[in-house]
């Protein structure tokens, strides 16, 4: 016996996910997190057993309701579904995935068409923050068929241009969680932000590494990973997240000079896994860093970025363009910033639509 729940299989930018409506998922959160780890096929290494993709970006949720948020039209749950172990977490946004939010709530009658683009406006449960997505809805009917590129995924697809509001401090209480530009822990110097995303930065150098790594070279250096998740248990609480031991924030993030004419180039730890690219929100928080005068990622980038509105986050499979308006006031020693806006573009893509099945034992919790 086994129980049928609705579901849409939507790839949002650079990451993969179950898309669900809230009323189709267990109330009690521990009995949909034992639903959702059955869905996905944790915890195993391959998730032989279920929809998820064996590596972080592909084992994700969107769970979704009507909002009663008085600026947003839809109430969007972010939940981090952990491939080899039998734990979901809540603790972080997640802004790919939030790139199919918008044309889900269109197609299931949620948010009416308004024109050619029509904006959806998204409480991201996770945080409190809000964001616009702009849906392009030609012939009154989402369209997702378009020349947009975004690096990472192949081809092209309708554009989803997106506007980030108030998300300075949205999962650590502030901008700077720690109230400083820089913080050294463990003889490493590094800056702790979060505008939409907890970011440590940290400069590649100081690790003996160029910061142009492969992926998979990262990856394979087990004293680099050690000493980078020494380094991001000991900073937890100082960014106000306690122990982050079994948390999937903050993200690690190692910086170089920019190759292809960004401002800084990134790789990414996710935190166990080194990123293809970068999270959405996380490049949002780079890109912050890059015009604070007296950041880790400010020394990196150059002067070249504090005049800079737009800027290009460089990672291992392209850049992610950042349009950034910010306020940048105070001292060196006690900045005041104010982040009136962060946007950028990603793409989505509706994958499949139907029904996903896990064993009515789960479903009721008999095992």
């Amino acid at each position: 016996m086994q129980r049928a729940i609705p579901c849409t299989i939507m790839r949002g930018g650079t990451s993969k996910g179950l898309y669900f409506e809230a009323q189709d998922l267990p109330a009690d959160p521990a009995a949909r997190n034992r639903v959702l780890l059955a869905a996905l096929g944790s915890p195993d290494a391959r998730q032989i057993d279920g929809m998820g993709g064996a590596h972080p970006l592909t084992s994700k949720v969107a769970v979704l309701s009507r909002s009663a948020h008085p600026d947003a039209d839809v109430d969007y749950l972010f939940l981090q579904v952990v491939v080899d172990r039998a734990e979901v977490s809540d603790a972080q946004n997640c802004g790919n995935i939030l790139a199919g939010v918008g044309p889900w709530a269109i197609e299931n009658g949620w948010v009416p068409v308004s024109g050619p683009v029509t904006p959806v406006r998204i409480h991201m449960v996770n945080s409190g923050g809000l964001a616009v997505a702009y849906v392009q809805t030609p012939k009154g009917q989402v369209s997702y068929e378009g020349t947009a590129r975004i690096d990472g995924v192949p081809g092209t697809a309708a554009p989803i241009p997106t506007d980030f509001l108030n998300v300075a401090g949205s999962t650590c209480g502030a901008l700077l969680p720690t109230g400083r530009l820089r913080d050294t822990i463990d003889g490493i110097d590094v800056t702790c932000i979060d505008n939409g995303m907890p970011v440590v930065l940290m400069r590649a150098a100081d690790f003996g590494k160029t910061g142009y790594e492969s992926v998979e070279a990262l990856e394979g250096d087990e004293a680099l990973k050690a000493r980078v998740e020494a380094i991001r248990r000991a900073v937890g609480p100082l960014m106000a997240l306690g122990d982050v031991t079994r948390q999937t924030v903050p993200k690690m993030t190692l910086l170089a000079p920019a190759q292809n004419g960004g401002v800084v180039m990134t790789r990414s730890f996710i935190p166990h896994r080194v990123h293809d690219a970068i999270g959405v929100l996380a490049a949002v928080s780079v890109a912050t860093a890059c015009v604070l005068p007296g950041t880790i990622a400010a020394d990196v980038a150059g002067p070249a970025a504090a005049g800079l509105s737009v800027l290009d986050v460089e990672h291992p499979t392209g850049f992610f363009s950042v349009d950034m308006d910010v306020d940048i006031g105070g001292t060196i020693d006690a900045p005041q910033v104010t982040v009136r806006r962060a946007a950028l573009l990603r793409t989505a893509r509706k994958l499949m639509r139907g029904a996903i099945y896990v064993p009515r034992s789960v479903w009721e919790g008999q095992t």
